[in-house]
């Protein structure tokens, strides 16, 4: 097991993903927000730089996982011109606003979201070109199940992208970021969501998660062939890039 996946939202007992949902959910509605402003916007970077690792195999079937808001397949949808794009979660709220952003901006008719449990996908073997997940696999229960998972679901030969959110490892970044993490984000987000410690379990997660060299072996034990990493902005985000 994990470090991250003994903390729990709300320091409740039970099962994590039902904690997951139920945090997700209440923080929806302002969840966007929060995100573009915590980061100053650089969020929106990094996902562009993870969708152009994977515009030279041009995907036609897509799946993203932890879709929340849908920014990432949003962003992929209109960058890299899929013929279907799913995106998957397990938070309802999270995807309410997803849709409605859909909708406005005219995918409907190539996004779909699906209520998944993404340790227990629901789709076929070998189903999709690509499978891409922004800054939600360290909320996984059982990481190494979701990503045997997403492995299953790609066709051979497919691509796994991710962006996730990282603690620097150089000075003065690692300094800076722990600093700003445990008290600008969690007092910062508690202030725009109302959710007394969501961004608290969000900050130790983080801490918490394996990074670097440690997930390339993680994803190689998943089923992957080959995976590569390269920090972004000092180390606050890695992506990870993983052939099956």
């Amino acid at each position: 097991m994990y470090k991250q996946e003994q903390i729990k939202p709300y320091e409740g007992t039970g099962e994590k993903g039902k904690l997951v949902e139920e945090m997700f959910d209440n923080i929806a509605p302002t969840y966007d927000t929060l995100n573009h402003r915590l980061s100053w916007d650089i969020d929106k970077g990094w996902r562009k730089k993870a969708i152009r690792r994977l515009a030279p195999f041009s995907p036609k079937t897509m799946l993203d996982i932890a879709t929340g808001t849908g920014d990432f397949a949003i962003l992929s949808a209109q960058m890299l011109h899929p013929d279907k794009l799913v995106g998957a979660d397990i938070s309802q709220g999270m995807m309410e606003i997803g849709r409605q952003k859909v909708k406005r901006l005219g995918l409907d008719q190539v996004i779909r979201f699906d209520k998944e449990d993404c340790l227990h996908l629901s789709y076929e073997d070998n189903t999709f070109d690509a499978v891409t997940a922004a800054f939600g696999i360290r909320n996984f229960q059982n990481l190494d199940q979701g990503l045997r998972e997403m492995c299953r679901v790609l066709k051979k030969g497919g691509h796994l992208c991710i962006v996730e959110l990282t603690t620097p490892v150089s000075f003065p970044m690692k300094q800076l970021f722990h600093i700003y993490s445990h008290t600008v984000l969690p007092i910062y987000g508690k202030l725009i969501s109302k959710d007394q410690s969501a961004y608290s379990y969000l900050t130790k997660t983080i801490e918490a998660f394996p990074q670097g060299e440690t997930m390339m072996e993680v994803f190689k034990k998943a089923g992957f062939e080959k995976a590569e990493f390269k920090r972004l902005t000092f180390g606050i985000c890695t992506l990870y890039f993983a052939t099956k």
